[in-house]
C-alpha cells in the first residue's frame, strides 16, 4: 500500500503532469512531418503511381499498401496524442475545447482511413478505370473518414485563429485563418481532379498534397507554439 501511495503521489505531481503535456505536444509536432515524409517517399518509388495525379490514399492499394495503411494509423495516433496535449496546454490559441476536439476527430479519421481502403481512381493501380461505376462499402467508409480530416482541421484552424486574434496575437491568427482557407480551397480542387474534371484530373494529387501539407503543417506550428509556451517539468523539491 505504501508503494502504491508513493506511485500515485508521483504521478499527480505538477512536474509529472507538465512532462506528460510536453510529450503529448511533441507528438503533435511530429504528426505532420512523419506522415508527409512517408507518403512522399513511397509515392516517389511506387511503380505506376503518379503523385501529381493520384491521391495519397491510393498508396494503400496493392501489395505495398500496408506501408500507407500504417502511415495513416501512426499519424492518427500522433494526432490524438497532440490533441490531448493541446487540451492540457495553456496556449491562448488552443484554449477552447473545440480545437483539440476537432484535431482529435481528425486523428480518429486517419485511423479509420487505415482500416477502410479507398477505391481505385484516376487509373491507379495500373489497369483500373479512371472512375468506378459504383463505390465499394470500404471506399464509402474511407471517404467518410476523410471528412473530419479535411473539414475538421480547417475548422480547428479557424477556431484557433479567432482565439489568437482576440488575444492580440494577430500574426498567428492570420496564419491560422489562411491555413484553413488554403486547405479547403486546394482540397476542393483535388476533389474535382479525382472526379475526372478534364483540366484538373492530372493535378488532383498535387492539390491534395498542398491541402495536406498546409493543414498538417499548421498542426505542427500550433503544437510547437504550445510546447514553447509550456512550463518545463519541475521536480517535487522545486
Amino acid at each position: 500500500m505504501a508503494r502504491y501511495a508513493s506511485l500515485v503521489k508521483t504521478a499527480s505531481t505538477p512536474g509529472t503532469s507538465q512532462a506528460w503535456t510536453r510529450r503529448l505536444l511533441r507528438c503533435g509536432v511530429a504528426a505532420g512531418p512523419v506522415f508527409v515524409a512517408v507518403f512522399l517517399l513511397e509515392g516517389g518509388v511506387r511503380d505506376g503511381y503518379r503523385p501529381l495525379r493520384h491521391p495519397v490514399s491510393s498508396l494503400a492499394l496493392g501489395s505495398r499498401g500496408w506501408i500507407q495503411a500504417g502511415n495513416f494509423a501512426v499519424a492518427g495516433t500522433l494526432f490524438l496524442a497532440g490533441a490531448a496535449g493541446l487540451a492540457r496546454a495553456s496556449d491562448p490559441a488552443a484554449s477552447s475545447r473545440a480545437a483539440p476536439a476537432l484535431i482529435g476527430a481528425a486523428g480518429a479519421g486517419l485511423i479509420c482511413s487505415a482500416v477502410f481502403t479507398t477505391d481505385p481512381v484516376s487509373g491507379y493501380p495500373p489497369g483500373m478505370p479512371d472512375a468506378l461505376t459504383a463505390p465499394s462499402r470500404a471506399g464509402i467508409a474511407h471517404n467518410l473518414a476523410a471528412i473530419p480530416v479535411f473539414a475538421g482541421l480547417p475548422a480547428a484552424a479557424l477556431a484557433c485563429g479567432w482565439r489568437s486574434w482576440r488575444a492580440g496575437q494577430r500574426g498567428f491568427g492570420l496564419y491560422s485563418a489562411g491555413s484553413a482557407v488554403t486547405m479547403l480551397a486546394t482540397m476542393a480542387l483535388a476533389a474535382a481532379g479525382f472526379g475526372q474534371a478534364p483540366r484538373l484530373v492530372n493535378l488532383g494529387g498535387l492539390f491534395q498534397r498542398a491541402s495536406i501539407i498546409t493543414g498538417f503543417g499548421w498542426l505542427t506550428a500550433l503544437s510547437a507554439r504550445a510546447l514553447r509556451h509550456a512550463p518545463p517539468p519541475t521536480t517535487p523539491n522545486q
